[in-house]
């Protein structure tokens, strides 16, 4: 049974404790969607200067608005456009410091300044995108990066099976 624990303030330690907690909280559960819309709540509660954390996926060639938490947000996103687009595109996380300094960045938010986008694929197709988004610039560092990458790696474990 998932139990919520606090966070330490030790931010490798606390993203570790998050996993640990995507897995209690999926561990019974087979439901791709229940399991992204516990996975995007969780992350929501984690996470500091957020104002937008989700999915989209990957529908009749476009990325779809899947569960999230934030305010109403883009519905559709083409394939190679956006930061969500992008990451798809190149097969990578975009980090974006600055989303005013992304050519072609799609503005869903107006109040969102920076963001990072994971990249979903399962054996090897597309699936889709983690989108978080900050008022901040400059909010997502590299191990922000490297364990929301982790985190989507224990995440398609329980949505692929």
């Amino acid at each position: 049974m998932f139990q919520a624990t606090a966070y330490s303030g030790d931010k490798t330690k606390d993203y570790e404790l998050l996993i640990k907690q995507l897995q209690a909280l999926s561990e019974e559960e087979t439901d791709p969607i229940a399991i992204l819309s516990n996975a995007s709540a969780l992350l929501n509660q984690f996470l500091d200067d957020v104002n937008w954390v989700g999915f989209y996926l990957w529908k009749d060639d476009e990325l779809v608005l899947g569960p999230f938490q934030g305010l109403p947000a883009c519905i559709r996103i083409a394939y190679g456009k956006g930061v969500c687009g992008t990451a798809i595109k190149e097969k990578a996380t975009q980090r974006v410091p600055d989303v005013s300094e992304f050519p072609g960045h799609i503005a869903c938010d107006s109040a969102s300044r920076s963001e990072i986008v994971v990249p979903l694929f399962i054996d090897g197709q597309i699936f889709g995108v983690l989108d978080i988004d900050s008022p901040n610039t400059d909010r997502f560092d590299e191990t922000d990066q490297i364990y929301l990458e982790k985190f989507a790696e224990v995440l398609k474990q329980f949505i692929s099976r």
